[in-house]
C-alpha cells in the first residue's frame, strides 16, 4: 500500500468546547503516530464554530511537541490571509524546533467568508497574487544571498517541504510549473480531480524541490465494526455539510438514525456530489473501497479524514483505516 496520512480540523462537537477539542487532537495525533500514519495535517479555517484549527501554526507546534516521529504540517495555510515572510518565519521556527518533521501545505482560498477575510486584514483579491506569493515564500527558504535586504529568521536555508493544495485546475497547473508536490481536496470537491491529476502529471517540470510528480488525494473514510454503524457515524459529516450550505455553520452534530428526515432532495444530491470520495463501512468494505480508489486514481499518497462525533469512535475508525492501509 501507499503512504497514508491524516487530516484534522480540531472539530468542536456539540456539548464540548475548544479545550476538549485540543485534548482530542493531541490524543489522535499520538495514536496516529503509533498506527503508522506518515503525516498529521491541520487546516486553516476561520469564523467556523465547529472548527478550532484557525491558529494552524500554533497547533502544529503543539502536535509536534506531543509526538516524536510523525510529520506534522498544514493542509493548509491559506496564503492570501498572510504575508509570505510571516509564514516563512513561522514554519522556519517550527522546522528549527522539530527538524525533518514539518510540512507546509499552501492553499489559495481564504478559508472563510468575505467579512472575516477583511477582519484578517487581507482581501479576496490577494488570491490573484498567489503564484507570486508562493515564489516569494520559496525564496525565503533559500540560503541567504549577499546583499539580501529581507530574510526569514529562522527560515533561510532550512528544509521545509512546500506542497500546493487545490480543488481546481489552478493548483495543479501551478504545482506542475513550480515542480512542487500537489495535494487535491477530493474529500469535499472531487469534480475536477481526474483532470487536475492529468494536468499535473502531464505538465510537471522537475525542480530542485522535486524530481518527478508527487500527488496526494484526500479521502473521507469512516470505518466501524459494521457497515450499518459506519453509515450512522457518517451522518454527522452529512449534517455538518448541509448546515454549512444552509448558512448555519455550528458545532459538530451527533449522528442521527434517519438522515433522510434531515435533508431535502437537492441537499442530498449536493452532499452526494461533494462527498463522492468517501469510503464508509466495516473493515472489509473499507479495504475494498480504498483499494478501488487507489487503483482508479493512482495517487502517490492518501490523506484520510473523518468527521466523527464520538472521539472513541473516531479513534477506532482511523485505527481500522490504518490496519487496512498497512495490509491488516
Amino acid at each position: 500500500m501507499i503512504p497514508y496520512s491524516l487530516l484534522d480540523l480540531a472539530p468542536v462537537c456539540e456539548g464540548s468546547d475548544t479545550t476538549q477539542a485540543f485534548v482530542h487532537m493531541r490524543d489522535l495525533a499520538q495514536h496516529a503516530e503509533r498506527w503508522g500514519y506518515t503525516r498529521y495535517w491541520l487546516a486553516e479555517h476561520h469564523n467556523m464554530p465547529g472548527i478550532a484549527s484557525a491558529a494552524t501554526a500554533v497547533l502544529i507546534g503543539h502536535v509536534a511537541g506531543a509526538t516524536s516521529t510523525i510529520r506534522v504540517g498544514s493542509g493548509g495555510i491559506m496564503l492570501p490571509n498572510h504575508s509570505p515572510l510571516q509564514v516563512a518565519e513561522q514554519f522556519g521556527t517550527l522546522a528549527s524546533l522539530y527538524p525533518g518533521r514539518i510540512d507546509l501545505g499552501l492553499g489559495r482560498a481564504p478559508g472563510t467568508d468575505q467579512p472575516t477575510a477583511r477582519a484578517l486584514r487581507r482581501y479576496f483579491d490577494s488570491a490573484e497574487q498567489f503564484p507570486q506569493d508562493v515564489q516569494e515564500l520559496l525564496r525565503y527558504f533559500e540560503p541567504v544571498q549577499e546583499g539580501q535586504a529581507v530574510r526569514a529568521v529562522p527560515g533561510a536555508g532550512l528544509d521545509v517541504p512546500v506542497w500546493l493544495l487545490g480543488s481546481s485546475l489552478f493548483g495543479a497547473q501551478l504545482s506542475a510549473a513550480l515542480g512542487l508536490p500537489y495535494a487535491f481536496a477530493s474529500h469535499f470537491a472531487p469534480d475536477a480531480m481526474d483532470q487536475a491529476l492529468l494536468l499535473y502529471h502531464r505538465d510537471f517540470r522537475p525542480s530542485k524541490h522535486l524530481a518527478k510528480p508527487h500527488a496526494m488525494l484526500a479521502l473521507n473514510v469512516v470505518a466501524a465494526e459494521t457497515d450499518e454503524e459506519a453509515r450512522y457515524l457518517f451522518t454527522t459529516q452529512q449534517q455538518a455539510f448541509v448546515n454549512l450550505r444552509r448558512g448555519r455553520a455550528g458545532l459538530v452534530p451527533p449522528p442521527i438514525d434517519d438522515i433522510e428526515t434531515f435533508w431535502e432532495p437537492h441537499e442530498k444530491a449536493g452532499v452526494a456530489q461533494a462527498l463522492a470520495c468517501a469510503v464508509i463501512g466495516s473493515r472489509d468494505t473499507v479495504r475494498k473501497g480504498i483499494a478501488d480508489f487507489i487503483q482508479r486514481h493512482r495517487p502517490d499518497e492518501l490523506m484520510l479524514t473523518a468527521n466523527i462525533f464520538d472521539h472513541a469512535k473516531r479513534l477506532r475508525s482511523f485505527e481500522i483505516a490504518a490496519e487496512v492501509m498497512s495490509g491488516g
